[in-house]
């Protein structure tokens, strides 16, 4: 049975617990609502909908039901805390509002609160050093400021030290993968490669493990993790102190000591880590500190993704600009740098990154989805789907966030369903946005053609990708959507499933218009609805794209051959399996 250290897992969620209710409680509160299962979500929304006073409550009321406007509009009432409000408005996305909730607060009137919110405010935009000096302001703000400075710090690049470690001897092949999250408790397409990548290593003669960042899984609501999971025969270390050290830099020294000790007793012969940059500062350290290889493997442009719900004015902040240099900085330093496409790839050579030390080993399929696809007709009826025998039905599976762009494809689905009444949209997944697209589907009068199951099982994500007729990626032009390939379209394809895509760089590497499916301009419902009345016309063309989707993703996009390519890395590193 595998050890579960509850004492010390418990003492670590309730520092992680009293830390947000004392640094930021109204994201706390929103963050918990959109976490609650729907029946209850929708209960508490009624009642915190009809309460009185606070307009703090009745706003969290009304974006757990999805209804952002009406939420916008109890925080402008003059109801409650201007602060409380404030801080409200940030986690609802509008740092315009919270910006002017602020400054109605006279001057001798900001306390600990309005300091705690206006340091917030700037950190959201990416000012780092205003940040760090207005939580520092009041000293009940002492455990945000020392958050606040820590993320400054880091991000102008300290990093942690480490003594250099004497008689380290490596065990030939033994290969250490350090993770942001995994498997079995976070089930997103990050940690579905992770597991993809260790399984086809080990198949290949490695030995592998890997072990995920201080305080996973404890830190997203799993006080009873056990030190060490294991998923098909690949273990998972979980890094679980008592209490983690206070601010980012400090957690650094503290993740780059914790991970020191599991290579002294495991000798890894090389450790291969991935975004973000704070992982390869840690990894770094300790790879230096016992001299061995370490492999740098960029799968997103995080800048990009954090600057994608903050608009246009974030790409020139502070926290911007820095967080591409140490992106930057840690690939040019790494032994060894793998991305997942083309435009990735550019990106890394134009920032200095030698290119003979770039590998690209692409978002791929394995296991039961390159079996032969299931009928269409028998995943509905596995789903237990009450859908017309003849129903055209589109969508996805994924994770439900703004740079999706899938409110492009319920805007196409009300276009398109006055002429193409068999028409039902399927929208597998949850995130932050799923209520507001529920909310969006109803006020377009089509919420009876659409199904939001939330999150599906990962055994179960193929099922939802065969009962579809056509697989929809309407993802919104910007720079992290440009060049971040996702792992779903390749699923869908290896499904035999038509993809239409939004026409972006990193969707057209995935998408041969034409060929395997269709590419439309972003942000286009009319164009997008034209390509699915296409599709809806012609079930012969669907069959033919998925037909030549699959052919593709088979001959080009398998974990097999993936793993030809880390193994060629590897030894170019000086480490090889074992011959057995």
């Amino acid at each position: 049975m595998p050890r579960r250290p509850l004492l010390r897992n418990l003492a670590l969620t309730a520092q992680t617990v009293g830390e947000h209710v004392t640094d930021d409680p109204v994201l706390l509160a929103l963050q918990v609502s959109r976490r609650l299962p729907r029946a209850v979500s929708e209960r508490a929304a009624g009642l915190l909908t009809r309460a009185r006073g606070a307009g703090v409550v009745r706003a969290l009321g009304h974006e757990m039901r999805g209804e952002r406007e009406a939420a916008l509009a109890a925080l402008e009432a003059r109801r409650g805390s201007p602060v409380h409000r404030a801080d409200a408005a940030l986690g609802l996305g509008r740092p315009d509002l919270t910006a002017a909730l602020l400054e109605a607060v006279a001057p001798d009137e900001r306390g600990a609160g309005w300091s705690a919110a206006a340091a917030r405010l700037a950190a959201h935009r990416g000012d780092l050093e205003e940040a760090a000096r207005l939580a520092a302001r009041h000293p009940r703000n002492r455990h945000l400021a020392r958050r606040m400075a820590g993320e400054r710090d880091t991000f102008r690049g300290v990093a942690p030290s480490l003594p250099t470690k004497t008689g380290h001897t490596p065990a030939p092949g033994r290969v250490l993968h350090v993770l942001t999250n995994s498997l079995p408790h976070t089930g997103s397409g990050y940690a579905q490669r992770s597991h993809s990548i260790l399984a086809s290593l080990r198949d290949g003669g490695f030995e592998v493990e890997a072990v995920t960042r201080p305080g996973y899984p404890v830190q997203i609501g799993v006080p009873w993790a056990a030190e060490r999971d294991v998923v098909d025969g690949i273990a998972y270390q979980r890094l679980l102190p008592a209490r983690l050290a206070q601010g980012q830099a400090a957690r650094l020294q503290q993740h780059a000591e914790l991970l020191a000790a599991h290579v002294r007793r495991t000798r890894p012969a090389l450790l291969h880590t991935t975004t973000h940059f704070t992982n390869a500062v840690a990894v770094e350290a300790v790879a230096r500190a016992f001299g061995i290889p370490w492999v740098y493997e960029v799968r997103g442009q995080l800048a990009d993704t954090w600057a994608a719900v903050r608009g246009p004015e974030a790409l020139e902040s502070e926290r911007y600009r820095l967080f591409q240099e140490r992106e930057a900085e840690a690939a040019r330093r790494a032994d060894g740098v793998v991305t997942l496409g083309e435009g990735m790839r550019d990106r890394l050579l134009a920032a200095g990154v030698a290119e003979d030390a770039v590998v690209l080993c692409p978002n791929a399929v394995g296991g039961a989805f390159t079996a032969e696809p299931e009928d269409r007709d028998v995943a509905r009826a596995r789903l237990g789907w009450d859908v017309p025998e003849d129903a055209f039905v589109v969508g996805t599976v994924s994770s439900l966030v703004d740079y999706e762009g899938l409110d492009t494809l319920l805007r196409a689905a009300a276009l398109l369903a006055p002429r193409c009444p068999e028409l039902r949209v399927h929208i597998a997944g949850d995130g932050v946005a799923r209520p507001g697209l529920q909310a969006l589907a109803g006020r377009l009068g089509i919420a009876h053609l659409c199904s939001f199951p939330g999150r599906v099982a990962r055994a179960d994500a193929r099922w939802h990708h065969a009962a579809l007729d056509a697989f929809i990626v309407p993802r919104r032009d910007l720079p992290v959507t440009r060049s971040v390939t996702p792992m779903k379209t390749v699923e869908a394809s290896a499904t035999g499933r038509p993809v239409v895509a939004s026409d972006l760089p990193a969707l057209a590497e995935l998408v041969d218009h034409g060929r395997t499916g269709l590419l439309v301009p972003a942000e286009d419902p009319a164009a997008l609805a034209d390509a699915l009345a296409r599709l809806a016309a012609d079930p012969a063309e669907r069959a033919r794209l998925g037909a030549a989707g699959r052919q593709w993703a088979l001959a080009t996009r398998t974990w097999e051959a993936n793993a030809r390519r880390y193994r060629e890395l590897y030894a170019r590193l000086g480490v090889t399996a074992p011959v057995r």
